[in-house]
């Protein structure tokens, strides 16, 4: 896996690296803003890039715009986004125009080595990694009249795992319930947020993402 990192923080890019080299993880290149980042994509053709949310200039979006304009240059370029903290909003853009190969984890889960490893591969892998923490936060903000109170609150505990990009065996151990029950409360997600059949490769990540654009909408 050949991989460029984007992170100002130069205690936290070299970091990054070290880690990822032991793990026998090519680091391709480790920049500290937009402009080198979207140079080292085009010249190394990673497979996976790790930006972080605020980078030079003005330290607001400028990750983000990098790793949406990554993809657009490289599509299927697997993106890792690093936030200090929850950015809803940022979420939502880097997830609008598909969500495959896309993850966004706070910054503070690089700590726990193997959770932020295991959701780079999920990354990489062509999967979804949503922090667990950013979940919460989506699932506390609901609104009595949004789609989501449709769902019982089994329902909704399996969509919160849906969302941090676990399979069904996954959930099923999360909740100790067996994989049948676990497909039950998918299908009856789909149903009550209308998402059609035809919508298959994507309802498990559609069904979270409704829920971003709703609560955004609505605040």
């Amino acid at each position: 896996m050949r991989i460029v990192i984007a992170e100002d923080d130069a205690l936290l890019r070299e970091g990054l690296a070290l880690l990822l080299r032991a793990e026998g993880i090519e680091v391709v290149a480790a920049t500290d803003s937009p402009a080198p980042f979207l140079a080292a994509v085009e010249e190394h053709r990673p497979e996976v890039a790790i930006v972080d949310v605020r980078m030079p200039p003005t330290h607001t979006d400028e990750g983000i715009v990098a790793a949406v304009e990554a993809r657009r240059r490289q599509p299927g370029l697997a993106v890792l986004v690093l936030s200090a903290y929850v950015e809803q909003a940022f979420a939502t853009d880097l997830l609008a125009d598909g969500a495959h190969g896309l993850g966004y984890l706070l910054k503070e889960r690089v700590g726990r080595v193997e959770e932020f490893l295991g959701a780079l591969h999920r990354v990489a892998d062509g999967g979804t990694a949503i922090d667990p923490e950013v979940v919460a936060q989506l699932m506390s903000r609901s609104r009595p009249d949004g789609a989501l109170e449709r769902l019982s609150p089994r329902e909704r505990d399996v969509l919160a795992l849906m969302a941090e990009g676990l399979g069904n065996t996954a959930i099923a151990e999360k909740l100790v319930v067996t994989e049948g029950a676990v497909h039950k409360h998918i299908r009856s997600i789909f149903a009550k947020l209308d998402l059609a059949p035809d919508d298959r490769a994507d309802r498990r990540v559609t069904a979270v993402l409704r829920y971003l654009e709703y609560d955004s909408a609505r605040r």
